[in-house]
């Protein structure tokens, strides 16, 4: 059932305190790397036109990296969520069920063939990439009698992206582009810029926000499809829709930070614990502590081993395999 209305004032209390943590984890971020900065010299980056060495660094390079890591963590977690929610799977995962690597081998694929293409026609790769990957998992998942099981998709998800990666290595192997494959496959976050963003963010941003507005349907289908179309929803095309913010979602962010699994798989289930089953209270609260735990981890990242730096996806997969191996043993009884 949906969440009673009078716990919306618990649920405010919540997100608020969910929003210092973001604040506290961006100051963070901001301040600690391999150069450290001051407090002041942020608030002057942000608030004048003053300029020094250290402003210019952050203005130039660790503010858009964080402000990336904002929406790549915000985004990866709303995708993962909208995926578990709409397939029932404890297990989904944008990294898991084939749409980064779909993403992955669309952009082996563009170098190779557009070697001058520019970062829109990157991110547009991106998205049909994410759209074939996910395509070829639930049709391989669905051609067994009896529909969908979690359990096969997830084995599914973790044989086409085999597949879809071995495709990418063998696109950068044969077209002698490894190099520039990988600056855009290893996942993280350095060379992040305000060009970048200015393509990324308005793509993200309309995705969360249609699943913000879906977010109530999303709930009903969570718990049982026929109860939604008792309920009058158009079940075909809300699926349809949400389909395609989990594709904007996921292409945009492998097209700023290459491969990244586990979030969208870790954040909703964290969330979950706190907030409850409600998609309403779920999915914006998945984009705030989806991006809290991103610029953690890029801070860890930043910091670990400084002045060099430790791949951010490493320290996701790092947290992340445990993670899915505990929701395995948790509910596997229930998933196959």
């Amino acid at each position: 059932m949906l969440m009673p209305r009078k716990d919306s004032v618990l649920f405010l209390f919540k997100f608020i305190f969910g929003i210092i943590v973001l604040i506290s984890s961006f100051v963070m971020a901001m301040v600690f790397g391999a150069a450290d900065v001051r407090i002041k010299e942020i608030f002057l980056a942000m608030t004048s036109l003053e300029a020094n060495d250290a402003v210019n660094v952050i203005r130039e390079i660790r503010l858009p990296r964080e402000i990336g890591a904002v929406f790549v963590g915000a985004s990866l977690s709303v995708a993962g969520a909208i995926m578990q929610g709409l397939t029932r799977n404890p297990l989904a995962d944008p990294g898991l069920l084939g749409l980064t690597a779909g993403a992955n081998a669309a952009l082996a694929l563009t170098i190779a063939l557009i070697p001058h293409a520019n970062y829109f026609s990157m991110t547009i790769a991106c998205f049909i990439g994410s759209a074939v990957g996910a395509l070829m998992v639930f049709g391989i998942g669905a051609m067994k009698k009896g529909g969908f099981s979690p359990f096969r998709i997830v084995l599914a998800g973790a044989s086409v992206s085999a597949f879809l990666f071995a495709i990418a290595e063998g696109i950068s192997l044969y077209f002698k582009i490894s190099k520039d494959v990988s600056m855009w496959t290893a996942g993280g976050l350095m060379g992040t810029n305000w060009k970048q963003l200015g393509i990324i963010v308005p793509f993200t941003g309309i995705g969360m926000i249609i699943s913000f507005f879906l977010s109530r349907q999303l709930t009903i289908i969570s718990f049982h499809e026929e109860v939604a179309i008792g309920l009058g929803q158009k079940i075909a095309q809300i699926k349809a829709v949400l389909f395609i913010v989990i594709i904007l979602l996921t292409g945009a962010s492998v097209a700023l930070v290459g491969n990244m699994a586990f979030i969208g798989l870790m954040v909703p289930h964290i969330v979950r614990a706190i907030v409850g089953t409600d998609y309403r209270y779920v999915l914006p609260m998945s984009a705030i502590i989806g991006a809290s735990f991103m610029l953690m981890a890029d801070t860890l990242g930043r910091t670990i081993h400084a002045p060099y730096e430790t791949p951010v996806a490493a320290i996701v997969s790092f947290l992340g395999l445990p993670f899915f191996l505990f929701i395995v043993q948790k509910r596997g009884k229930a998933i196959t």
